[in-house]
């Protein structure tokens, strides 16, 4: 009896192995996080510093995204390929590339190119992590860990903001290089994931790298004979193209893939995280500053709050309230705008503003900015991850693209008319996680995909 206690013991506690694996792959989404955020610190210094036209520099800050789209392409196929390690090392070298390129660029292009290549390296990065996390970690905890990816996208992008308000956008650029060269070390010590072992036939490197991520102590049998017979009868099937994904078996899995991104970007985050400071100016704050500061505040708490209560709430109710608050803090932001037609309510829009950003920012932040790249690692088969992936991760980073170059048009349109036309999104959200999104917490990953290919 007492063995068997032990092992029940063990295997309740987290291995060391597992929580370095994981601190190692998202030292990928802080490079991710200082990607995004550096854009809006280093503006002024860098148009000052090579005369840049508001254009010329827009184009800086928004091909980040044309080769995270790249990246995003090519992920699937490079990770299904080399496997998750190599995967997260390349991505390292496009960053680190990337970013000596902008801190010793010498003239405008040297930027554009330097940019560029930090984009196809997160998008790689983007897809890579949460799939490589909720690969390796046991089935009670692997939402809290993979969560981990979007709070260190936010601990990311709150430095950025932070260290750039004191440091050069030379110095900044340094900074970025610092998360990919410890990744790159880590991943010299870090095993790779076991069910990509499984998938090539490497059984006895499977079982070794399965038996350091579940500790000395656990009897790893059952998962592993369990990891073994689902990936045997996939080998047989040939790997997955882009059309084959809308076959019946898969189309469910890729509803869900597909429109939580596409949800997740046309429900207003980037308008909102780009433009924020504008958005606030436009409700009749004096700066955006403040507004800024106070976003922040609230972001990194909430993330970590969603990261706590994954395993506890589970996936759906913390996407539901989630999408029901982005919706709120959206209306909130158009009634904002609709009260300043209103001379008595000018003290009221300033409120209905700042509330709106906050409860849209904290609700995001808890459950729609990282659940759906967790759901995403947990619902595709091992043969169709890599086409799959890479079509959720484009359709992410095209959305992002789409929404940031057309919000100052729908403002122009109507301000109002743009924010009730997010929160329309959101309230949509809500619906479409109520009827197509399953409940994936406290199954292996081998009881989700042959869930969703049974439907």
């Amino acid at each position: 009896m007492e063995p068997l206690l032990e092992t029940r013991k063990s295997s309740q506690t987290v291995p060391l192995v597992v929580v370095t694996s994981t601190s190692v792959a998202v030292a990928g989404s802080v490079v991710f996080g200082i990607s995004v955020g550096y854009s809006s610190p280093a503006q002024t210094g860098i148009m000052l510093d090579f005369g840049l036209s508001l254009a010329e520099y827009s184009l800086f800050g928004s091909i980040l995204t044309i080769g995270a789209m790249l990246g995003a392409i090519v992920s699937g196929t490079i990770t299904e390929k080399v496997g998750r390690r190599y995967a997260m090392s390349i991505a390292d070298v496009f960053c680190i590339v990337g970013w000596l390129s902008i801190v010793l660029s010498k003239n405008y292009w040297h930027l554009d190119v330097g940019r560029f290549l930090v984009g196809c390296g997160i998008g790689l990065i983007s897809y890579v992590v949460p799939v490589y996390i909720s690969e390796i970690t046991p089935k009670n905890v692997r939402g809290s860990f993979a969560t981990v990816n979007q709070l260190m996208i936010c601990c990311g992008l709150s430095l950025a903001y932070l260290l750039g308000t004191f440091l050069s956008w030379r110095a900044l650029a340094i900074l970025g290089v610092a998360p990919c060269l410890f990744q790159l070390l880590g991943l010299l010590f870090i095993p790779e994931s076991p069910r990509w072992l499984s998938k090539l036939g490497h059984y006895q490197e499977f079982e070794v790298a399965l038996q350091k991520l579940r500790g000395d102590g656990v009897d790893i049998f059952e998962e592993a004979e369990e990891i073994k017979e689902f990936t045997k009868k996939l080998v047989h099937q040939k790997e997955t193209s882009l059309m084959d994904l809308f076959r019946k078996e898969y189309i469910h899995a890729v509803t869900v893939g597909v429109g939580l991104m596409v949800l997740q970007q046309f429900g207003g985050v980037n308008a909102i995280c780009f433009y924020a400071s504008e958005i606030f100016v436009s409700a009749g704050f004096s700066s955006g500053n403040s507004g800024m500061i106070a976003m922040v505040i609230v972001k990194v708490p909430m993330t970590t709050l969603g990261v706590l209560l994954m395993e506890k709430a589970g996936r759906r109710p913390l996407l539901l309230v989630s999408a029901a608050g982005t919706c709120l803090g959206c209306f909130l932001v158009g009634l904002s705008f609709l009260s300043q037609d209103f001379q008595w309510a000018k003290d009221l829009n300033i409120i209905l503003a700042l509330a709106g950003i906050l409860v849209y920012t904290g609700s995001y932040s808890l459950g729609m900015g990282g659940i759906p790249w967790v759901i995403m690692s947990e619902i595709f088969p091992i043969n169709m991850k890599g086409s799959a992936g890479s079509l959720v991760t484009f359709v992410s980073w095209l959305g992002s693209w789409i929404v940031s170059y057309t919000f100052n048009f729908l403002m122009l349109w109507s301000s109002v008319g743009t924010f009730f036309l997010f929160a329309s999104i959101c309230g949509f959200t809500v619906l479409f996680v109520a009827r197509l999104v399953p409940e994936t917490k406290g199954r292996t990953l081998e009881e989700i995909q042959a869930s969703m290919s049974s439907l």
